[in-house]
């Protein structure tokens, strides 16, 4: 969609498999298979954000499908694999090629920390050309680099930042910063190191807490980045039930409309596209949140005072 100033804005939802949405109603009946909902899916929406490639590599015959099932307009956002945003990755879920690179220590533990270099550098081409179908197709719209909570503003984190930009050539990146180090008195010198680079800040909607950070609803680039996670604080820090039990929170109509004029704010100043992603994927409500910020963005009298 399309709006006064010709920004684009995309709105979608982080997964379109949740178990929690299959098990919605979100669906009809007859869309029994991975084709049939990602077709349904994009009948409503015009960008996706994909998670599961967080856990797991992906396969360029899947990034192939992704490109059949869907619209010639139609964008996906690609969350950066574990092991290059420095987290730990399911050594079970590492393609044996990875695997034959890792020390004999490395493959007795559950998850793997630090990979060798070779083993980060073979996982980042694994990914890079995994995504070449919706490169081709012109489908690919941002690689998600989502930062733990310990990496932190610091001069050896920058040039890691740096490194993801080299192994990713030909692709925008929005990064994800998840310490407060990076906002807390270094706004200004965050967005200034990503907009040198042309890096995408993404700007995030969480429950308020001193250990969340907040993004300054800013653009560093051409494109806007915004993902809702919603306000279940008190699930937020809670370490028992599922990742969706964490991000179970609807969004109410009055607080959409303020979202939608900090998202107009991304669109100013000759924006190209902005992506909204609800990440509150409990059952259908980001799905019924995201339907409702779709036609606020394109009415001209949002305002943050609404």
């Amino acid at each position: 969609m399309r709006s006064r100033g010709d920004t684009e804005y995309r709105v979608g939802t982080a997964s379109w498999t949740d178990p929690t949405l299959l098990a919605s109603g979100f669906y009809p009946r007859t869309a029994k298979s991975a084709e049939a909902r990602l077709r349904f899916y994009a009948e409503h929406f015009n960008t996706v954000e994909v998670d599961s490639t967080y856990y797991a590599l992906p396969s360029e015959r899947n990034a192939a499908l992704w490109v059949q099932r869907t619209p010639d307009d139609f964008h996906f956002n690609v969350k950066a694999f574990a092991l290059l945003t420095q987290h730990a990755a399911e050594t079970r879920a590492l393609p044996q090629a990875i695997r034959a690179l890792l020390p004999a220590a490395a493959l007795r533990a559950p998850r793997v920390r630090q990979p060798p270099p070779a083993a980060l550098a073979l996982s980042f081409e694994m990914f890079r050309n995994a995504l070449e179908p919706l490169r081709h197709a012109r489908k690919l719209g941002c690689i998600l680099f989502q930062f733990p909570p310990w990496f932190t503003a610091s001069a050896a984190h920058a040039a890691y930042v740096d490194f993801c930009q080299t192994q990713m050539p030909g692709c925008r990146l929005a990064i994800e910063f998840r310490h407060a180090s990076w906002f807390d008195g270094a706004t200004a010198q965050t967005v200034d190191f990503l907009s040198q680079r042309t890096l995408c800040l993404v700007n995030t909607d969480a429950p308020e807490a001193p250990s969340i950070p907040r993004a300054p609803w800013t653009r560093t680039g051409d494109t806007g980045y915004a993902r809702f996670h919603g306000r279940n604080r008190s699930a937020w820090f809670r370490h028992q039930g599922t990742a969706a039990d964490r991000f179970k929170y609807l969004y109410s109509d009055d607080e959409l409309h303020a979202l939608a004029a900090q998202v107009r704010r991304l669109g100013e100043a000759e924006a190209r596209v902005v992506y909204a992603i609800f990440n509150n994927c409990y059952g259908d409500y980001g799905i019924r949140n995201a339907l409702t910020l779709q036609p606020l963005l394109q009415s001209a009298s949002v305002s943050a005072n609404r």
